[in-house]
């Protein structure tokens, strides 16, 4: 898309403006959600691109985390942002519930790194436009490692060396429940989350978290447990901390807390994963970047301010100089002749991309318990790991069981009683189970207008059905043609469609 097009977009914008109602104008046109570390970056580059384009934009300062669990929410009632900035592994969970839209970059596809698209990429089609990607490396004290460990076994021998000595307080610390943390150690000893697909899909059948190579990642832990060489209650934060006070030798991390460890003075070194009984650690593959939400109503203009300004060396080179990771777009990355950033892509050579599948939701909790479970000495590795496989498979069982309840959400809730809109949670919209395998409510309390709506699972968005039954579809519009007007919803779970009787 040339800038001319972009040009175009925004004086239709603009010329829309002037018949939109005044309530509508108090938003900004482009409005990006993006946490603390990216959103001052952002918010310099927006500067630039509202002075050039005569457009209003803004960026919203939110929670790395709470991105992803407000948007279900705010994106709906029409609150949540055109663009976000998060992590590739959310594209399962947000095409599920249909709450991104499909990126075209067009010839601008060609000038990002093909694996940085694949992680973006979800049957063919990209969701996302990326901006980074990034893994775990190995990171040392010069001073106290001069070279680097080859394996994990040398790491636990060096971290004995050093805490019998009282040359260093810990030699490698691992935050207790950060299983992403863990995984490279797990993949050196044979572990995995889930199997492979011959097409390098993930099988949510087969999980791997109470596999034998897992196990053993755990009992190489307990070693450490034993000898009293790792301390229960360390976070992220914690680790770097011991690291960059010279407390701790050895720890692995990614290029986030890059600048911090540079900042601290302490001699240090970044090499790649120490190998295991399997081979070389394997870390994952993360990447981050942009994606547009499908309720925004700027999305053209979203998708322009995209592939016409962001996917510039400048503006790459923003967001890297703020936070360091390396640039998934080429020509940005080609400028950077800063060594760690070569020395995280030789680490992460070898690592397979973060599962971005629903079912990954379902991982996180009991994965990272059952270290900790480990780490604080409550349970055998096995017996956590066991444990926690079979709750991972139980979770990840109730995505097709039966819902325990289904709600009729969207722009009609508060007329049936609930405090809001777009709340799957709110008993007053819940449907009647029929014990025919349909769910039904009759009301005549909705005023004449324009509606929308679709149905909710659980009391929550995980599971969502629009138009045709869709999971994540298009919202149902109707119209209820006069106040009083009976209209009867009932939703069949054989199809997952909703028809609404009495409205047009």
């Amino acid at each position: 898309m040339k800038k001319r097009l972009l040009l175009l977009i925004v004086v239709t914008l603009l010329a829309a403006m002037l018949i939109a109602p005044v309530a509508a104008q108090d938003r900004p046109d482009l409005l990006i959600w993006a946490d603390i570390t990216r959103a001052p970056a952002l918010e310099e580059l927006l500067a630039q691109f509202s002075e050039e384009f005569g457009v209003t934009a803004e960026v919203q300062e939110i929670g790395f985390g709470d991105i992803r669990s407000n948007l279900t929410i705010a994106g709906p009632a029409g609150e949540g942002p055109d663009i976000l900035i998060g992590a590739h592994d959310w594209l399962g969970e947000f095409i599920q519930n249909g709450i991104i839209v499909p990126i075209d970059l067009g010839d601008k596809a060609a000038e990002f790194s093909p694996s940085a698209l694949d992680l973006f990429t979800v049957d063919g089609v990209l969701y996302g436009m990326p901006y980074a990607v990034e893994n775990l490396a190995f990171f040392r004290n010069t001073d106290l490692v001069p070279d680097a460990p080859e394996t994990w076994d040398e790491v636990f021998t060096i971290s004995q060396e050093l805490v019998d000595s009282g040359a260093a307080e810990a030699g490698w610390v691992l935050p207790n429940t950060a299983s992403y943390d863990f995984y490279p150690v797990m993949s050196a000893f044979g572990g995995y989350v889930f199997a492979r697909n011959e097409d390098g899909t993930f099988n949510p059948g087969d999980v791997g978290i109470g596999s034998d190579g897992t196990i053993a990642a755990g009992e190489y832990v307990k070693q450490y447990v034993d000898g009293g060489y790792i301390t229960p209650g360390i976070d992220g934060d914690v680790m770097v901390t011991l690291f960059t006070s010279g407390d701790a030798a050895m720890m692995m991390t990614g290029p986030w807390f890059l600048n911090r460890v540079r900042e601290s003075g302490v001699p240090f070194a970044i090499s790649d994963i120490p190998a295991g009984p399997a081979g070389q650690g394997a870390p994952f593959i993360g990447g981050q970047g942009f994606m547009i939400s499908a309720f925004s109503e700027n999305q053209l203009l979203a998708q322009a301010f995209l592939t016409d300004f962001m996917a510039t060396s400048d503006a790459m080179l923003a967001m890297y100089n703020i936070d360091p990771r390396p640039p998934a777009y080429l020509p940005a990355l080609e400028s950077i002749t800063e060594e760690a950033m070569g020395q995280f892509q030789s680490a992460g050579a070898n690592g397979i991309p973060q599962p971005a599948i629903p079912e990954m939701a379902s991982v996180w909790g009991s994965w990272g318990n059952a270290l900790q479970f480990i780490i604080n000495g409550e349970l055998e590795p096995a017996d956590a790991y066991t444990q926690a496989e079979a709750q991972i498979v139980e979770a990840i069982g109730t995505i097709s069981a039966a819902p325990t309840s289904v709600a009729l959400v969207g722009t009609i809730q508060t007329f049936l009683g609930c405090p809001g809109d777009w709340d799957p949670a709110c008993e007053a919209a819940f449907m009647t189970d029929n014990g025919d395998g349909t769910y039904s409510i009759t009301t005549s309390a909705i005023p004449a207008g324009e509606y929308e709506g679709k149905i909710a699972f659980d009391g929550n968005w995980d599971r969502n059905f629009g138009v045709d039954g869709t999971m994540g579809g298009d919202n149902y519009m109707f119209t209820v043609p006069a106040d009083g007007t009976e209209l009867t919803f009932t939703f069949n779970t054989a199809d997952n469609v909703l028809t609404i009787d009495g409205a047009s």
